[in-house]
């Protein structure tokens, strides 16, 4: 996946936040500690935001090093919040470690993305089964404008904001579930299909079918229609992986002359 050639600043850290040694404990100089925690804690978060969007959007490519010192003078920061984010992001399926290369974006090989879609449809099926008795009227109207949202965001072609969107109406969906533990896993099988999605959405154009899909599971749950709202969140999990897969083999995959296939080469241009 290329990288995007739009530069990626982050504030850098204040001198503040940098400066060692022994501090006061009370007066004003207290304060200025809690200040100074409170920008290391933002600078931290910041970070780690950026590297996530920057890999889920493509600006660091599958299997590239994602090297301290380069991503420190890129968003403008000490090596320490980097360090730390690529050790969250590693939590979180995006990153791996190598003994030899350090850090690098992490590649799903087709037999983890069918896992991964087959753990979502099996997880979030359930959880909106759990969820619907509990639902209410202003819960489905915030879905309902999330949906709204993400149309328009598909009608207009505004890529990045899809996966967003797409976690957000499925998460105010389970919310009512209560089940942080099962959310926390469901968010990261998200992150870790988000590339794929949008790259297969954008290139097969499945935005309808996707729009269409969501405005039924979401009419479903109004209805309080568990049965049929579950097997819809079912179906439109195992379709997307399905069409993902099929997508990403005809990429992958060579013809029987050792070339990539006729559509492959469509989608990059080269015919």
């Amino acid at each position: 996946m290329p990288r995007s050639d739009q530069p990626r600043t982050l504030p850098a850290a204040t001198p503040q936040s940098r400066r060692g040694g022994a501090r006061p404990t009370t007066g004003p100089e207290a304060s200025n500690i809690g200040l100074v925690r409170l920008q290391r804690q933002t600078v931290a978060s910041m970070t780690l935001d950026a590297i996530r969007d920057g890999i889920l959007h493509g600006h660091y490519a599958e299997g590239e090093p994602l090297r301290q010192d380069a991503l420190a003078d890129e968003l403008g920061v000490s090596r320490i919040p980097i360090r730390e984010a690529l050790r969250q992001l590693e939590t979180e399926g995006l990153v791996t470690f190598n003994p030899h290369r350090g850090a690098i974006v992490s590649t799903l090989s087709l037999e983890e993305i069918e896992e991964v879609f087959d753990l979502r449809a099996s997880i979030e099926s359930d959880l909106l089964r759990r969820a619907i008795p509990h639902l209410t009227t202003h819960q489905l109207d915030q879905a309902d404008d999330v949906l709204e949202r993400y149309a328009v965001a598909l009608r207009t072609g505004e890529v990045a904001k899809w996966g967003v969107l797409n976690w957000q109406f499925h998460a105010s969906l389970y919310a009512p579930a209560a089940r942080p533990v099962t959310m926390n896993i469901v968010q990261r099988l998200h992150q870790q299909s988000d590339r794929y999605l949008r790259m297969q959405l954008a290139l097969t154009h499945g935005e309808t079918r996707a729009n269409e899909e969501h405005r039924a599971i979401a009419a479903a749950a109004r209805a309080h229609d568990t049965k049929r709202a579950c097997q819809l969140v079912r179906d439109h999990i195992a379709g997307a992986g399905r069409s993902l897969l099929a997508f990403l083999r005809e990429r992958r995959e060579p013809d029987t002359n050792g070339r990539a296939s006729t559509r492959a080469r469509a989608t990059r241009g080269e015919e």
